[in-house]
């Protein structure tokens, strides 16, 4: 047939297609995707464990540690005196060694040479020198210079005072400690004042401010974050540290323990006391080491790290999750057999 010119043919009819005669029911069970189980590392996990309840098991019960004696002694008068000078030591030390710290961090980082060789030369001696023989030396300084005075330089004294009666043992173990935590501190401060990108040195030049409050209000608030870490573990092992004075026969901690059990004979058992308050107070520094570093993070990270009962908290929500899942899946009835 001839179709006339301008007309299109109208498309064939295409065929309804035939649907597959299937009555069976589609299977709606849905395979749950299983985790890779990881043998080696829950058999390794179950080891340390065992390991770990084998050595607890072995301290508890073992009776030499005499833990009626430590009960006993944990919070008599003179282990707490001890424990109150330890920690006054340690306030002290900390407090003056970053003060001293941060003026020789900034010398160091001076553009004067003389500053900066002054600096650079008290960092050396005091970081050359073991702790104990700084003590020693301070604590024998009356052997050179039996007396001090104040006056004209190479001139009259007007005020001399002997330095036996001037330096006792507290004091001495002060001087010590803060001379040599002092040259520390400096190079953890210097540290975290070089982490800070110099191009917010170069912004604050170009607003205007100060060095001193370019400094003060925007290198130190950063330089923070690479100096607390740091810092706190200063603070505890100064506070361990502070145990050194004892060979000054300054009551600290240690020494008060030292000589109760000098009397008793009960050498383990103080012993043990005294190490359970250092644990004490080092888990206390050391939560709140944590705290300071998460204030300091507030404008470095758009989420804060998790506090301790945070942490805890999810964990308990993931477990309540995944028990309720795990319920759920095995009261799911199955659909198209057993497989």
């Amino acid at each position: 047939m001839v179709m006339p010119s301008g007309v299109t043919p109208a498309p064939a009819a295409i065929p309804p297609r035939k649907q597959p005669d299937d009555t069976t029911a589609p299977d709606t069970d849905v395979p749950r995707i299983v985790p890779r189980r990881n043998t080696g590392r829950r058999l390794t996990a179950a080891l340390a464990l065992l390991l770990f309840v084998m050595v607890l098991n072995s301290v508890v019960r073992n009776d030499a540690f005499q833990w009626n004696v430590v009960g006993r002694y944990f919070t008599t008068a003179a282990v707490l005196d001890g424990l109150l000078l330890s920690l006054w030591l340690t306030a002290v030390v900390m407090v003056l060694g970053f003060l001293i710290g941060t003026v020789l961090a900034v010398m160091r980082l001076s553009a004067n040479p003389v500053l900066r060789t002054l600096s650079w030369g008290y960092i050396w001696i005091f970081r050359s020198t073991p702790l104990l023989v700084q003590l020693l030396f301070w604590f024998n300084i009356g052997a050179l210079y039996p007396t001090l005075g104040l006056g004209v330089p190479f001139g009259p004294q007007f005020v001399t005072v002997q330095t036996v009666n001037l330096l006792g043992p507290t004091l001495t173990a002060v001087i010590g400690l803060t001379l040599h935590e002092s040259a520390y501190a400096a190079e953890v401060v210097r540290g975290g004042i070089l982490s800070v990108d110099s191009g917010q040195t170069e912004a604050a030049q170009a607003l205007g401010l100060s060095r001193r409050r370019t400094l003060r209000r925007i290198v130190v608030p950063q330089a923070m974050r690479s100096i607390v870490p740091t810092a706190g573990n200063m603070l505890i092992g100064t506070l361990k540290g502070t145990s050194i004075v004892s060979v000054l026969a300054v009551h600290d901690l240690l020494y008060s323990v030292q000589l109760i059990y000098n009397q008793t004979y009960q050498i383990i058992p103080l012993l043990m006391v005294a190490t359970l308050w250092y644990i004490a107070v080092t888990t206390a520094l050391s939560i709140a080491q944590f705290y300071v570093e998460r204030h300091y993070a507030r404008g470095n990270s758009r989420a804060l790290p998790p506090t301790p009962l945070q942490r805890v908290h999810g964990n308990l929500t993931a477990l309540r999750l995944w028990l309720r899942r795990a319920t759920a899946a095995d009261a799911r009835p199955v659909i198209g057999g057993d497989r």
